[in-house]
């Protein structure tokens, strides 16, 4: 009896912090209709401050807590609503989703710049540990008590603020008709920040309480997921019922709480399962809730997407080999393997091109289908051992069949999903799979078959040789991956150009109208699905084999959230995004980091701004993501349409070209560094559009903006634009002066006298 009251009770305060930071989510998306993936990672940060506040400055506690509470918490929601949430009008669900993602990973990156995660950090308890009363026989201790009450007033307050007062009910009519709101007197956005504003301080409230329970060692991604956990409750409330969502927190606190007191201490998976159990909750509650009508008229939003055709994809699909190996040539050992790491993470990004910018499928677990595929390869395609041991084409076959076909039964129960619902389903596997199976190292025996999933935590994936094709040379694997990659994108294209990709195109926009058209939503959904995890697993394969030795945290929920976001940054519905998003994924800001690491180590004397550089570094994807909101079409339709406007600029294509394989030629004879062709290139290619405009305008302007760029501006006479008769004449004439009109209807008359 003693063991039910004490887990009860632990059950009680988990699932009471657990409510809180629901509390939050629910809130702010009532009012923004925005769900914050970032939810958890606030509540870190909050938590951070809170202890560098106490325990780093040695403030009271009180004082630490108001500050966190009165000021940072507001401000912090205050300022992502007013700088970045306000902005997402009329972008698609994945835009929104990536933003708040991005915010994430860029609160993550800060936390780790201010706070190096190799230093413990450790908070008390409210009261300390040993404060604490006795109830039915257990102990409970004060700050257990105190997380219990303030669940219950806040959601009791949150009850009474939604349904019995003008502002609750005000708050709840933001999202559904804000035009309407604003004719009854209310100010939306002022709602609506105000609602971040009070969720904000929730989540921090909870990373404050979590802490001490979890073990009080403060560490960034553990405490943001602990938190994610809380999405499960907000989902049992639909994102609308707080009660509901009270209820759903306190279930999965007392069941986790359940499954460590009473499962049998011999099942060695006990502890993985009780860390899932969120995430398979957050699951079964998404299938098992009804879900929004079908959308039945298009959807317009801001993203544009311009599908090449097959001819042209040829073209860059040979293009993109030719260079990748030129810039080979330029390369040390060491750079290749790196390179071709980015290039298998190109090979996953694709799989998203396809899944969510043709067919408009959200999948936030990618990497996770890569993991998979690795797992299968490893038992069932090596060949050999020890230095003789390759992986064989069996191997791959067998591990991109297996991941399309889990792919297909992830899917399968998820197909009623849509948008934000169908995003948490694929993450909650992700997190799952991290979580179960990626830490599952034990041995297990099953029809007199001893084997063990993720052997000693670490997967050692030899390369593959098939024939004369040995994959263990860095060269040929570099170019095998590349090759791939354009193959694939070749067909992603072909696909998109097919009938089956005018069918997933028309599921997009309007899923109610293609199936009154007689389309079966069902067979197109499955089929996307298991493609598109096949060409995961083929990329993950491929990742694992690179890297030689990989590890679970290889395939955490974060490396693929970073791979989406950057995948949607360039633009998730070119072939040359994916590319962009898994090379920058992979190894582009790793290696940018590494690099102001390494420069730091040479030049002590520039130690300091080397390593803030670096910082800078490490947030910049998080900042590169938030901007996504002001260009949801991504950097890669900006730089296409820059293009397609040098079309009559020819001149301006051939100098550039030109100043790039010159730049290439010195860097090939050792006269330039690789670092500086790298630099040039780059700036060439974001810049001639640019140039463009300013050497050729009119083979680049359209008449209209000729016109506004050679119209003066009345207020830059004088400053910017000399001061001249044809000016003052010109101000004349549009002022109306009326010396200018006599003079100007008194020159023909006197014309006419001296010629007669």
């Amino acid at each position: 009896m003693d063991t039910f009251v004490t887990f009860t009770i632990l059950g009680l305060v988990l699932g009471s912090v657990y409510a809180i930071a629901a509390s939050g989510l629910v809130l702010t998306y009532n009012t923004s209709g925005i769900f914050n993936f970032a939810h958890g990672a606030q509540a870190m940060l909050g938590a951070f401050i809170y202890w560098q506040l106490r325990y780093g400055w040695n403030l009271p506690t009180p004082v630490a807590l108001l500050i966190c509470l009165v000021l940072v918490g507001p401000l912090m929601g205050l300022g992502l609503y007013l700088l970045i949430m306000k902005g997402l009008r009329d972008t698609a669900e994945v835009t929104k989703i990536v933003v708040t993602v991005s915010i994430l990973l860029g609160m993550l990156s800060v936390s780790h710049w201010f706070w190096h995660p190799e230093t413990a950090r450790t908070m008390q308890m409210f009261f300390g540990d040993q404060s604490k009363i006795t109830l039915f026989g257990a102990s409970i201790r004060y700050h257990e008590l105190i997380c219990i009450l303030v669940a219950i007033g806040i959601a009791v307050g949150l009850r009474i603020l939604f349904t019995r007062t003008r502002a609750g009910v005000a708050m709840r009519g933001v999202v559904d008709d804000p035009e309407l709101l604003r004719l009854n007197g209310h100010d939306p956005e002022r709602l609506a920040a105000l609602s971040w504003a009070m969720g904000s301080t929730l989540a921090v409230l909870a990373g404050i309480l979590i802490t001490p329970i979890s073990g009080g060692t403060l560490e960034a991604n553990m405490l943001t997921l602990l938190v994610i956990d809380a999405f499960a409750a907000a989902m049992f409330g639909r994102l609308r019922s707080i009660p509901r969502t009270f209820v759903g927190a306190v279930v999965l606190g007392l069941a986790g709480t359940y499954v460590l007191a009473y499962f049998p201490t011999s099942w060695s998976w006990t502890s993985n399962f009780r860390v899932s159990l969120p995430m398979i909750a957050l699951f079964v509650v998404l299938i098992v809730l009804p879900q929004d009508r079908l959308r039945g008229a298009v959807t317009r939003t801001r993203e544009r997407y311009h599908v090449p055709s097959v001819r042209k994809a040829v073209i860059w699909g040979i293009a993109l080999i030719v260079i990748v190996y030129l810039l080979r040539l330029l390369m040390v050992t060491s750079a290749i393997t790196t390179l071709t790491i980015g290039m298998t993470f190109a090979i996953i990004a694709l799989s998203l091109t396809l899944l969510t910018g043709y067919a408009g499928e959200l999948n936030l677990a990618p990497v996770s289908f890569g993991a998979i595929a690795t797992i299968v390869a490893f038992h069932f395609g090596i060949t050999g051992s020890g230095l003789a041991a390759h992986l064989n084409l069996w191997g791959i076959v067998v591990g991109v069949l297996v991941t399309a076909v889990i792919g297909g039964l992830v899917a399968l129960p998820a197909l009623r999903l849509r948008g934000l619902y169908l995003a948490l389903a694929t993450m909650a596997f992700g997190v799952f799979l991290s979580n179960m199976v990626l830490r599952d190292t034990t041995e297990h025996e099953l029809f007199g078959i001893r084997y063990s999933l993720f052997k000693d935590g670490n997967i050692a994936l030899p390369p593959l040789k098939v024939g004369p094709l040995d994959l263990s040379n860095d060269t040929v694997f570099l170019m095998t991956a590349t090759a791939l990659f354009s193959v694939l994108g070749v067909g992603v294209v072909a696909l998109r150009n097919s009938g089956y990709g005018r069918r997933l195109a028309a599921m997009k926009d309007s899923p109610a109208g293609s199936a009154m058209l007689g389309q079966s939503l069902v067979r197109l959904k499955l089929s996307v699905f298991m493609i598109s995890s096949g060409i995961a697993g083929l990329g993950g394969i491929l990742m694992s084999s690179a890297m030689g030795s990989v590890s679970g945290e290889n395939f955490a929920i974060m490396a693929s959230l970073s791979l989406v976001m950057l995948t949607v940054v360039a633009g998730i519905g070119y072939v040359s995004g994916a590319l962009f998003g898994g090379l920058m994924a992979g190894i582009g800001f790793a290696v940018i980091m590494v690099s102001f690491t390494n420069l730091a180590s040479a030049q002590p004397e520039l130690e300091g701004m080397w390593l803030l550089l670096g910082n800078i570094a490490a947030v910049s994807p998080a900042l590169i993501g938030i901007g996504v909101g002001a260009n949801p079409s991504g950097s890669i339709y900006t730089v296409v349409e820059g293009y397609r406007r040098l079309a009559n600029a020819k001149p301006v294509l051939i100098g550039g070209a030109a100043v790039v394989v010159l730049t290439y030629v010195l860097a090939l004879t050792g006269v330039l560094g690789n670092w500086w062709f790298a630099s040039i290139t780059i700036a060439v290619v974001f810049m001639l559009p640019v140039i463009g405009e300013m050497v050729m305008p009119r083979a680049v302007l359209t008449p209209a903006e000729l016109a506004a760029r050679e119209t003066v501006a009345p207020e830059s006479i004088g400053v910017d634009v000399p001061y001249s008769p044809e000016i003052r004449d010109e101000l004349d004439r549009e002022l109306g002066i009326p010396q200018y009109r006599s003079a100007a209807t008194a020159a023909p008359a006197k014309e006419l006298i001296v010629n007669g």
